[in-house]
């Protein structure tokens, strides 16, 4: 573990590697797992606002879902996430035609519907972020789901750091990527 900024970040996070292997998984952390993906407050507002648009991209489960439970819910921790499908897939999971599992708030952002791409959980992952009162906890979840997009991450050198930039920017900021990757750069030497 290293300290940057107020976060504390698991080694791991800049020594694994990782690469989304689609084709292999299916996307199967959207509709394994027993709880919905992580909102942050500012989040639940987004998805309130931003329903009617991304509806018409979703199937008529994840519809109902939504429209039974709410465009989020309240864990029993207390937590924000996303809807569930009967206990399983996430609310907004869609299907393409190989039956590979993608985010509908993701699609209604690609087809320039919406300007937001998706939870920012979903896009860190498999980076979760836990906020605790003095800092965040930046840590890699290893799922066995995910083994095929750790072997092709090896295979192809993208440590998890640089395979989730966008989203680490896009939660922490440009300077603090920067000073991730300087940490990451100087590791390699060492």
């Amino acid at each position: 573990m290293f300290q940057l900024g107020k976060t504390i970040v698991s080694e791991d996070v800049i020594e694994k590697d990782f690469m989304c292997n689609l084709s292999a998984c299916k996307g199967a952390c959207c509709i394994d797992g027993d709880a919905g993906a992580p909102l942050e407050e500012d989040e639940a507002k987004i998805l309130k606002d931003i329903y009617s648009k991304v509806k018409p991209f979703l199937r008529k489960e994840g519809v109902e879902a939504i429209e039974s439970q709410g465009v989020y819910v309240t864990s029993e921790e207390g937590e924000l996430e996303t809807p569930l499908i009967n206990g399983a897939d996430c609310a907004y999971v869609i299907f393409d035609e190989k039956k590979v599992a993608l985010c509908g708030i993701e699609e209604a952002y690609n087809q320039g519907q919406i300007s937001w791409k998706k939870p920012v959980s979903c896009h860190l992952y498999p980076v979760r972020v836990q906020d605790y009162s003095e800092f965040s906890a930046v840590n890699y979840h290893k799922w066995q789901i995910c083994d095929d997009a750790c072997a092709l991450g090896k295979e192809l050198q993208i440590p998890i750091y640089k395979f989730v930039k966008e989203a680490l920017i896009r939660k922490f900021g440009e300077d603090w990527y920067m000073e991730l990757e300087k940490v990451a750069n100087s590791k390699k030497r060492d």
